[in-house]
């Protein structure tokens, strides 16, 4: 039978949270979205008066969309054109879901985001839903058709993966910015020791082009190799305008709830790098320059009021 007003209010109401819930499972805004439409045309086909929780009902269904999503990205990523990064989401995008708590913050963090890939497909959807949703485990048990204790250990091997033994540090948009600019400036200086300076010995970086950008496959790792590429990224050169189009503008940002450096060209997001902070200094740089994996923040960056940029790139 076909939905009531009320039904289509309840899914409406829904649906924020279903496309945060989503995006943590997928690490993709498009895959996301997807799966939400895909719920709502489930939704369309059930009896909802013979549904007692409406938002219970709906999670569960998103859920397991998004676990079969799961299944078949793993195997489209083996042939992935080098290394797979996420979609990162600027400042302010609703699709960020909740974050009232230290344990919402750091689920759609980009470096969580990229952990979480090392996750089986459940492990991934117990942890989202009860570090980032505060699911019971009695719920999850139900959602994903296991039993209760099943979930707890499930919760207790994924909290242990996704902690990888580093303590990341949480940062306020204004010390973001901050982090950034100093970065930035460090990265400008022509010197590399700035750079080292601000780095942990075995900081890391690396970039998804997806085929389409060039992209190093492996990452560059430890401080002094990470800071020779960082300076070499930003030093000017008519191979990289040529590539890229142009000299894009470089603005301090944060995505993902994370430090970042957004790189606009023409009003289009060309590149969006997240530092991952640390107190002992920065120990990750992850630059996504896949196109495919910056329309939303395209779109998210023309209604911002985001001011000057520091500088212009290369």
């Amino acid at each position: 039978m076909p939905l009531t007003a009320d039904d289509v209010d309840r899914f409406v109401a829904a649906r924020p949270r279903l496309e945060a819930i989503a995006y943590r499972l997928l690490g993709s805004a498009a895959e996301a979205e997807d799966a939400v439409q895909e719920t709502f045309l489930r939704w369309q086909s059930a009896d909802a008066d013979r549904v007692e929780v409406p938002e219970a009902w709906l999670t569960k269904v998103l859920t397991n969309l998004c676990l079969n999503q799961l299944g078949s990205a793993r195997a489209r990523r083996e042939t992935y054109v080098g290394e797979w990064l996420p979609e990162p989401l600027l400042a302010g995008d609703p699709m960020l879901g909740p974050a009232e708590t230290a344990e919402q913050r750091e689920s759609v963090s980009y470096a969580v985001l990229t952990l979480m890939e090392r996750l089986s497909p459940n492990e991934r959807a117990v942890y989202v839903l009860r570090a980032a949703f505060d699911h019971s485990h009695r719920e999850i048990a139900e959602i994903l058709d296991i039993t209760e204790s099943a979930s707890q250990q499930i919760f207790h091997r994924a909290k242990k993966h996704v902690a990888d033994g580093r303590a990341r540090t949480e940062v306020d948009e204004a010390a973001a910015r901050r982090i950034v600019e100093e970065f930035l400036a460090a990265a400008t200086s022509g010197q590399t020791e700035p750079l080292v300076r601000l780095l942990t010995q075995d900081a890391i970086a690396v970039g998804d082009g997806g085929g389409k950008v060039p992209a190093r496959a492996k990452a560059f790792e430890g401080a002094v190799a990470v800071a020779k590429f960082l300076w070499g990224l930003v030093k000017p050169g008519k191979a990289k305008q040529a590539i890229i189009g142009g000299s894009p503008e470089i603005y301090p940002w944060t995505a993902n709830g994370e430090p970042a450096v957004v790189a606009v060209l023409d009003g289009r997001v060309v590149g969006v790098m997240c530092l991952e902070v640390t107190a002992e200094g920065i120990a990750a740089f992850r630059n996504q320059v896949n196109p495919d994996k910056l329309g939303r923040a395209t779109a998210r960056w023309a209604a911002t009021d985001h001011g000057e940029p520091v500088f212009r790139a290369f």
